[in-house]
């Protein structure tokens, strides 16, 4: 069968364009190198009937019911282009600068406020990440706001919290290649808080650790000490 051909839905196509490139399309995997132009408007309109497909499943009457006439569009679109926009867009221009005054001290940026979802639910993850960056000579600078671009860009996928904070480490430790990296992502889970034990006070908390700061406990110590207190 020709992919190209009428008929043929487009996420059967991206999935084609993909499997041709051996390219993995995980929830939380990025998937703009195939992305062509007008897709993502085009998989709106298909999402939009699908999503439709689940209200009438779950048995409402979207045709009478004037609060969920155009649900199923609103709840594509916000999945597309909103919550999980950082499947499909490339990731931010970054403009790096040599470290010309040869910086060499800790620098923290934070809190920055991140919102994803976790992949098993779809519910809801918001939280606060702070990164701590060694520089050497030979390290990039970027601006500061760069670094929440990033973040918003790679949060933005269904995933767990633990992958999240991994790519994110690695598309800094990337950009930047610094002597050191430490990342820490406290949020709230809403499949803990709106669904099952239903615990509205529960947080999770992680770190990734990066070059020195794996070796050197006292620079460790002082990026926590550092970062403000929640209890």
């Amino acid at each position: 069968m020709n992919l190209e051909d009428e008929g043929v839905p487009l996420s059967v196509k991206i999935r084609e364009r993909l499997k041709a490139k051996r390219q993995r399309f995980h929830s939380n995997d990025n998937i703009a190198s195939v992305m062509q132009p007008g897709d993502l408007d085009r998989l709106l309109d298909e999402v939009s009937e699908k999503m439709q497909g689940v209200l009438d499943a779950m048995v409402i009457d979207t045709e009478n019911d004037h609060n969920t006439g155009d649900t199923a569009r609103r709840v594509a679109k916000m999945y597309l282009k909103e919550v999980f926009k950082g499947r499909y867009v490339e990731a931010p221009a970054v403009t790096e600068f040599p470290n010309a005054e040869h910086l060499n001290e800790l620098m923290i940026v934070g809190p920055i406020t991140v919102r994803s979802a976790c992949s098993h639910h779809l519910c809801p993850v918001i939280g606060q990440v702070y990164i701590g960056v060694l520089p050497n000579e030979h390290t990039n600078v970027i601006g500061l706001s760069k670094y929440a671009r990033l973040a918003e860009w790679v949060m933005g996928r269904p995933q767990i919290q633990e992958e999240a904070v991994v790519q994110l480490a690695d598309l800094i430790q990337e950009k930047t290649q610094p002597d050191g990296l430490a990342i820490v992502m406290e949020a709230t889970h809403f499949c803990m808080g709106w669904r099952g034990v239903k615990d509205m006070d529960s947080k999770m908390i992680n770190s990734v650790m990066r070059g020195v700061f794996l070796k050197d406990t006292n620079l460790r110590r002082e990026f926590l000490s550092l970062i403000p207190r929640r209890v």
